[in-house]
């Protein structure tokens, strides 16, 4: 702002500079569309590793070509990318509206009784009503509900809301429990303390698991007054009986006509466990050579170790993870009886009553085996192999069908589908492996379309794949004559597919398409040389690629490479690379000037530079003070490129111009509101081809 003097002194003002720094975008950002294991449905995840993919998405998945070439990217060279999860799921008709590969449980109160429920499902909820994350993934969750809360007196729980009552509290625990190598592995777990279904409540469990949880959503039905899913006391749980006081002092063993007589159950011993579903039959084994228990106490573990391996053999998850309780009755002689304590909150199963272990068998075998507990309905699992009880509700997630043409396509106006990425600030390179499984062809060719020309819009770059069947230099001629209308400046084909090791399959080799490869590629060239560098040469070697569909000779490179599909191949010494760099433009007879990768992505990224750096532009007034602060700042962004080598020619008017001024920009545009500005540059053309030319010079002797 001037300054306006008032008083005989000196002045300090800060005068504007003239200087807005123009920065380049970035050039190899990814964006993929597939299916996958799990993650949010048409909404765009921001990853930057593999660590971050598996947490998102559930990793590898053997029927999801995406997952592969997103692995591929990031092997290659890839450092971000953008992934969005679309499949072929059943119309909704789960109650509240989720779809049914949504797995979900409704939480009765004590004894079944709708008093109070509470629906527990996977994924978060658009609009209160649809879920976004659904899959099988969701079977594995197990919901817990207990009682050891804070008294509603406690200050911190007072300051929130000082309405709380004794006996409405309660907490959520979430995990995702899976059995791998027999044992039982938490992959993610959540605790949510101290909740109410109190509406209006800083505490209700809708407002904070909603909020805040990965793994569910929760919604109410409204059924009765109860403020919380279950009362107090917990059907099935009960207590073991009193213990008999032990002789001497505190922690001494138990007194010795308690365990006189005892006969320990022979090796090999089997007994089953009813969960309410399935019988497990769970088999003691005292190891070899065999151990020789005397006491029900030494026998415990050997009991708990049998029915954890049975459990996990089952992939019963209650039974996996089960710990054995002893005690012995007041029964002459006694009987001691175990308990299966499963679970954060409690015994999943109580089995005081039923599952005794008698001493007064000779034989030594386990009698009065046969075990049909009460089932808790402290926890609870969407899984048909685990006992629900008074749990209802209860629905299994699925994976749904691999995406058709209308899913990947999407919806522009609900932002489905490859039109998710709209909610994305910046992506480069577009890779959808799944069009080219489709059949009909004509299936692929609308996907490619409809990407190829949100590419144009977007000012990014796609990668075409070819379906597995074309694995000849002859079916790749045909098909790209059958697909003449994918011909576009902004995309790229690459012939053969490629075999990577495929961990899902015991690192057999599995048949992918090459664009997650080739996009981590891009990736890695942009980051060493620069976007202007063509991606290909003996330095556009392969990561992870064992080998190619197809070994490709110099003359089947020399009848493709015309046609604009560029090759994958195989080199002594250099292994598998990238030997191609055109465009879908760049077949021979088109003659165009965007005939090759580094020169139209060069451009994409000096456009996409500058329609961010000249924002400020808009409103400016539109005359030569304007026009000088354009073409200083645009130049120097064109300079900075010239320096690192991105243009043709030894000085900067040979290499690129900016000019605005009054032969741009007319009186008659001045007067619409328009400043045009022209930016012109010499792009570096690579060596396609490399001749020598070898003589042999005569009569060149020398005395």
């Amino acid at each position: 702002m001037p300054i306006t003097p008032t008083y005989p002194g000196v002045y300090i003002e800060e005068v504007p500079s003239e200087v807005r720094t123009i920065a380049g975008v970035s050039t190899s950002v990814a964006a993929f569309i597939g299916c996958f294991r799990r993650g949010p449905l048409d909404s765009p995840v921001h990853i930057f590793n593999m660590g971050d993919f598996n947490r998102e998405f559930g990793g590898l998945l053997r029927r999801s070509v995406a997952s592969y070439a997103i692995q591929q990217f990031f092997l290659n060279g890839g450092t971000e990318a953008w992934v969005v999860r679309v499949a072929d799921f059943p119309l909704p008709h789960f109650p509240n509206g989720a779809i049914d590969a949504t797995a979900a449980v409704l939480i009765d109160d004590d004894g079944g009784a709708p008093a109070a429920r509470l629906r527990v499902v996977t994924g978060n909820f658009i609009l209160g009503t649809s879920v976004v994350n659904p899959g099988q993934w969701g079977n594995q969750l197990r919901v817990e509900v207990d009682y050891n809360t804070a008294s509603p007196s406690d200050p911190s729980l007072q300051d929130q809301d000082p309405n709380l009552t004794a006996g409405e509290l309660f907490n959520l625990s979430v995990s995702q429990e899976v059995i791998r190598g027999g044992r039982l592995v938490v992959l993610n777990s959540e605790t949510f303390n101290n909740l109410t279904l109190r509406a209006g409540s800083p505490r209700n469990a809708l407002e904070i698991v909603n909020s805040s949880s990965q793994l569910v959503q929760v919604d109410r039905n409204t059924i009765g007054s109860q403020l919380n899913p279950q009362a107090a006391t917990l059907p099935g749980l009960g207590t073991p009986p009193e213990r008999p006081a032990a002789t001497g002092t505190v922690g001494a063993p138990v007194a010795a006509d308690m365990v006189s007589g005892f006969v320990p159950p022979a090796d090999g011993a089997a007994f089953d466990i009813d969960d309410g579903t399935n019988v497990v039959t769970c088999t003691i084994d005292y190891g070899i050579p065999p151990a020789a228990p005397s006491t029900p106490q030494q026998v415990r573990p050997f009991l708990e170790r049998a029915i954890r391996i049975a459990g996990s053999n089952a992939r019963n998850l209650l039974l996996s993870g089960a710990v054995v309780d002893i005690w012995p009755t007041h029964s002459t002689p006694p009987q001691y009886r175990f308990r299966i304590l499963a679970g954060r909150g409690g015994s999943a199963f109580n089995s005081s009553t039923t599952l005794t272990l008698q001493n007064d068998n000779p034989a030594g075998t386990l009698t009065n085996l046969g075990f049909t507990g009460a089932p808790n309905v402290q926890q609870y699992s969407p899984q048909a192999t685990v006992p629900v009880g008074a749990q209802s509700g209860a629905t299994v997630g699925a994976d749904g069908n691999p995406p058709s043409a209308v899913q990947l396509q999407g919806s522009r106006g609900a932002k489905t589908g490859l039109f998710a990425l709209e909610d994305v600030d910046l992506f480069n390179i577009l890779s959808i492996p799944r069009a080219a499984e489709l059949s009909p062809e004509t299936a692929m060719q609308a996907v490619y379309s409809t990407a190829n020309d949100y590419c144009q819009e977007r000012r990014a770059f796609l990668l075409v794949d070819i379906p597995s069947r074309v694995d000849t230099v002859d079916e790749m001629v045909t098909w790209m004559t059958d697909n003449a209308t994918l011909r576009s400046n902004n995309a790229a084909v690459y012939f053969p597919r490629s075999r990577i090791p495929d961990p899902e399959d015991g690192y057999r080799l599995r048949g992918v398409a090459p664009s997650g490869t080739v996009a981590g590629l891009y990736a890695r060239t942009d980051t060493n040389r620069g976007v202007w560098k063509a991606p290909g040469g003996i330095e556009a070697n392969l990561v992870n690629v064992a080998e190619l569909a197809y070994p490709m000779t110099d003359p089947e490179n020399g009848v493709l490479n015309p046609l604009g599909v560029n090759a994958l191949r195989n080199f002594p010494v250099y292994g598998n690379v990238i030997w191609g760099v055109r465009t879908l433009n760049g077949a021979n007879v088109l003659a165009s000037q965007w005939k090759y990768v580094p020169v139209r992505r060069l451009a994409l990224f000096i456009e996409e530079s500058l329609y961010r750096g000249t924002q400020w532009v808009v409103f400016e007034p539109n005359d030569e003070p304007l026009w000088a602060q354009i073409r200083l700042n645009v130049g120097a962004f064109m300079h900075s490129l010239f320096r690192q080598g991105a243009f043709q020619g030894s000085s900067p008017k040979e290499a690129y111009l900016v000019k605005c001024d009054r032969e741009t920009t007319t009186q008659n545009d001045i007067d619409q509101g328009i400043v045009n500005i022209l930016v012109g540059f010499a792009p570096l053309k690579p060596a396609e081809f490399v001749i020598i030319k070898i003589q042999q010079l005569a009569g060149q002797v020398q005395a």
